[in-house]
């Protein structure tokens, strides 16, 4: 059996660890504390947050949270399991390189074992950060996260291909400065591309992160182009979501009750990671 680790240090030690293991670190995205608890007990290894996810809860979309909604959230999540987790913080929630800083500080004392920072700029006019600005609140989330005995896993994510910029040679370029910035993993969302994947991994020297979509490859060819982590993102949550709808679409037109099979599992396996 796998020894959980006792204390944040040793957790962030570990959640870094599993990024240069034998195959790619299959890291899932629970929503709230009961999906936290239920992911640990089918056996993953570590866990990441999901602002889209989070948002839902509280009836939101994604980027609709405040910096100490998030905060306050991730550390909930750190407290219910004794597994590395990890935050998506968004763009650190903050433009200036001083205010991303903060924001990983905040995660240091929320218990985080690693966080997220993108390079999205919500901004619909202007999407994405200039690479220099983005570089520099990459370091300067960087500083903070590796200055004290915890080592904070810091992802940095080049956010371009979800936001209108399909460019494989600035994704590249990106990472490469966020590597060089301090970033300990990579991430590219919205790549799908076996070939466009491959191209990044052969490009950085960092762990690359993908997240679930459709036409992705399976982990299996993942891990044959050295991909070191996949997580879902929001998926799960909305999956959830969509099974939810199924269910009342049945009970409200057709008056029937498949939807309690699948309701069953859910029963049997909340009781078994509740206890």
């Amino acid at each position: 059996m796998t020894r959980v680790p006792n204390n944040q240090e040793e957790r962030a030690a570990a959640f870094l660890q599993l990024h240069h293991g034998d195959r790619p670190l299959l890291l899932p995205n629970p929503w709230d504390q009961g999906s936290a608890k239920l992911l640990e007990s089918l056996g993953f290894q570590a866990l990441a947050t999901t602002s889209g996810g989070f948002a839902a809860t509280l009836g939101r979309l994604d980027g609709q949270v405040t910096r100490d909604e998030a905060l306050g959230h991730a550390a909930l999540m750190s407290a219910t399991t004794g597994l590395p987790v990890s935050a998506d913080l968004e763009n650190g929630f903050a433009d200036d390189p001083g205010g991303v800083a903060d924001t990983i500080d905040g995660a240091i004392a929320a218990g985080l074992s690693g966080c997220s920072i993108e390079d999205f700029t919500r901004n619909p006019e202007a999407p994405i950060y200039e690479l220099g600005l983005a570089a520099e609140r990459i370091a300067a989330a960087a500083e903070v996260a590796h200055r004290g005995p915890v080592h904070l896993v810091l992802t940095a994510r080049a956010e371009n291909y979800l936001h209108g910029r399909p460019d494989i040679d600035d994704t590249i370029a990106r990472l490469r400065a966020y590597q060089d910035a301090g970033a300990d993993v990579l991430f590219a969302p919205g790549l799908t591309a076996a070939a466009d994947i491959r191209q990044v991994v052969e490009s950085v020297d960092r762990p690359l992160n993908v997240v679930a979509r459709a036409g992705l490859p399976s982990v299996a060819q993942l891990a044959e182009l050295g991909v070191r982590r996949i997580s879902v993102g929001q998926a799960f949550a909305y999956r959830g979501y969509g099974a939810a709808v199924e269910a009342a679409r049945e009970f409200l037109q057709e008056g029937t009750y498949g939807f309690m099979e699948l309701a069953g599992l859910g029963v049997k396996s909340g009781r078994a990671a509740f206890t």
